[in-house]
C-alpha cells in the first residue's frame, strides 16, 4: 500500500472513531387504553324518592330509586321484557343495583332477570324461599349465584321475631318486608302456594307509603289483615295484575289508597284487570293507572305527598298533567278529586312555548311500512353503553327558546327529537315520552343525529 493510500485510509478511520454514535431508536410508545365507558348515566339522588312501574306487558316489574341513591328493582317482568329493560333501566342507574326482590317464582315475574342482571348487576337478591319452585327458575337462582350475588330470606331478625324484615334505604325510607316470614310461617294454599307466600313489600317515606302486593292470593290478604299488619299506603301496586279474588273490600278499606297501580299487558289471555277488581278500586276512591293503558308510570315523593306521572294520558288531558297525592295524615279525599298538577318548575326554567298535547305521527299503511324504533331486532338493540360520542353536558347552561311541543322521546332509547323529526314519528304511542324543555330532554338524553334538536 502507498505511503498515501495509507494516510488517506489513517484519515478516514479517525474520522469515524471521533464520531458520536447514534442514538438508540426511541422505545415504542405504550398503548393507550382508552378510558373504560360507563354502564349507567342515571341522574345523581335528587333528594326525593322516585318508583318507576315499567311497562312490560304481561308481568310486574319496578325500580325504587330512593333520595340518597339506594335501588331496588322488584321483579323483572317476562323474557320478552328483556330488551326493553336493559336499555331503561342504565337510564335510572349510577351503579349496580343494591337489592333485586323476586316476589315469587312465576316467569311473568322473573324471566329478563338473566339479562337484566349481565346489563346491571346486583349486590344481593331477596327470594321468598318457601315451596317447591320451576327447574327454570332453579337454574336461574344457581346462574345468579356463581355470579357472586348475595342471597338474603325474608325471615324476620332473630332479635325481632314479631317485627316484619326491615330494609332501610337511607334516612327516613323503609322497606318492610310483610309476607312470607319462612321457615316458621307460611300460608298452605294447596291451589296457589307460589302466589299465597309471594313477597309483599311495604315501602315508606315520611307522611307517605306504597304496598307492593306481587301475586298475593286473597288469603295472603286475609292473613294480614288478621295479624294487624301496617297496611295504609298512600299507593298500591295492586295484586296478580288485578285479577279478581285478591284487593278485597276489606283489604281495600284497611289499605286506604288514594291512587292503584296494574301492571297488566294489554290483550292477555287472562282477563286482567278483572272488571270486579276495577269496580272495588274506583268504589274505595282510588285513580287507577293500568301499564296497559298508561304505559310506564313513575311515582315521585318528598316526604308529604306522592306525584303520579303516567307515560299516557286519556286524550284531552294535557300532556304534562301529573296526579298529586296526599300524604297518609291528611282527610281522606276520593279519587275524582285528587289534584291534577302542571310539572314543577324546572332549574333553570326556559320559555315553555305553546303547550298544546303532541300528538305522534300515525302510522302509516299500505304501501308505505313504518318501522318503529322500537321494534328493531334484538342485535341492533343490544344495550347501549355511553362512549365518547359528543353530547351536552348535565352541567351544560346552553338554552334554546323550546319549540311548540317541546320535545319528544322513547323510553327505550336514550335520545331526545323534535316531535317534527323523522324520526319520531316512528316512536310508538306507547313509548312516547315528553318534554317541556330541552334542558328536561337532556338531562339523561342526547340530541338525535337526524335533527339535533
Amino acid at each position: 500500500m502507498s505511503p498515501r493510500l495509507f494516510a488517506i485510509l489513517g484519515m478516514l478511520l479517525a474520522a469515524v472513531a471521533c464520531e458520536e454514535p447514534p442514538p438508540p431508536a426511541p422505545p415504542p410508545p405504550a398503548p393507550v387504553r382508552s378510558a373504560e365507558p360507563r354502564r349507567y348515566f342515571g341522574v345523581p339522588p335528587d333528594g326525593k324518592l322516585h318508583v318507576y312501574f315499567f311497562n312490560v306487558g304481561p308481568g310486574d316489574a319496578a325500580l325504587i330509586v330512593s333520595p340518597e341513591g339506594h335501588t331496588v328493582l322488584v321483579d323483572s317482568g317476562p323474557a320478552s321484557a328483556a330488551n326493553h329493560l336493559v336499555n331503561r333501566l342504565p337510564e335510572l342507574l349510577t351503579q349496580r343495583l343494591d337489592l333485586v326482590v323476586l316476589t315469587h317464582p312465576h316467569a311473568d315475574h322473573f324471566g329478563a332477570l338473566g339479562p337484566v342482571l349481565r346489563r346491571v348487576g346486583a349486590r344481593q337478591l331477596l327470594v321468598p324461599q318457601t315451596g317447591a319452585t320451576p327447574p327454570e327458575y332453579d337454574e336461574l337462582l344457581t346462574s345468579i349465584g356463581g355470579q357472586g350475588v348475595e342471597f338474603i330470606s325474608p325471615s324476620p331478625p332473630p332479635s325481632t321475631p314479631n317485627a316484619p324484615l326491615r330494609l332501610p334505604l337511607g334516612t327516613g325510607v323503609e322497606l318492610n318486608v310483610l309476607w312470607p316470614r319462612p321457615p316458621k310461617e307460611v300460608l298452605d294454599v294447596p291451589e296457589a302456594p307460589l302466589e299465597a307466600n309471594s313477597i309483599v313489600l311495604r315501602l315508606t317515606y315520611g307522611d307517605t307509603a306504597l304496598l307492593l302486593m306481587g301475586d298475593a292470593h286473597a288469603k295472603t290478604e286475609a292473613h294480614l289483615l288478621a295479624r294487624g299488619m301496617p297496611l295504609r299506603a298512600t299507593l298500591l301496586k295492586v295484586a296478580a295484575h288485578g285479577a279478581d279474588g285478591p284487593t278485597g273490600d276489606a283489604f281495600l278499606q284497611a289499605v286506604g289508597p288514594r291512587a292503584a297501580v296494574i301492571s297488566a299487558g294489554a290483550g292477555n289471555t287472562r282477563g286482567t284487570p278483572a272488571p270486579a277488581t276495577l269496580k272495588r278500586l274506583e268504589a274505595a276512591g282510588a285513580r287507577v293507572f293500568r301499564t296497559d293503558v298508561a304505559g310506564e308510570v313513575q311515582v315521585v315523593g318528598d316526604g308529604k305527598t306522592l306525584v303520579v306521572t303516567p307515560q299516557r294520558l286519556p286524550d284531552g288531558v294535557p300532556w304534562d298533567t301529573r296526579y298529586t297525592l296526599a300524604g297518609l295524615s291528611a282527610a281522606s279525599v276520593p279519587a275524582a278529586t285528587a289534584q291534577a298538577t302542571k310539572p314543577e318548575p324546572l332549574e333553570p326554567e326556559a320559555p315553555r312555548g305553546n303547550t298544546s298535547k303532541v300528538q305522534p305521527a300515525p302510522a302509516r299503511h299500505g304501501q308505505v311500512q313504518v318501522v318503529d324504533i322500537d321494534d328493531l331486532p334484538a342485535a341492533e338493540q343490544a344495550p347501549r353503553i355511553r362512549g365518547t360520542e359528543s353530547r351536552p353536558s348535565r352541567g351544560s347552561t346552553e338554552s334554546r327558546a323550546t319549540p311548540a311541543g317541546g320535545y319528544v322521546g322513547s323510553s327505550r332509547t336514550d335520545v331526545f327529537h323534535l316531535p317534527s323529526c323523522r324520526n319520531a314519528a316512528k316512536i310508538k304511542p306507547s313509548n312516547l315520552v315528553r318534554f317541556a324543555t330541552r334542558e328536561e330532554a337532556a338531562r339523561n338524553r342526547r340530541p338525535a343525529r337526524d335533527c339535533n334538536p
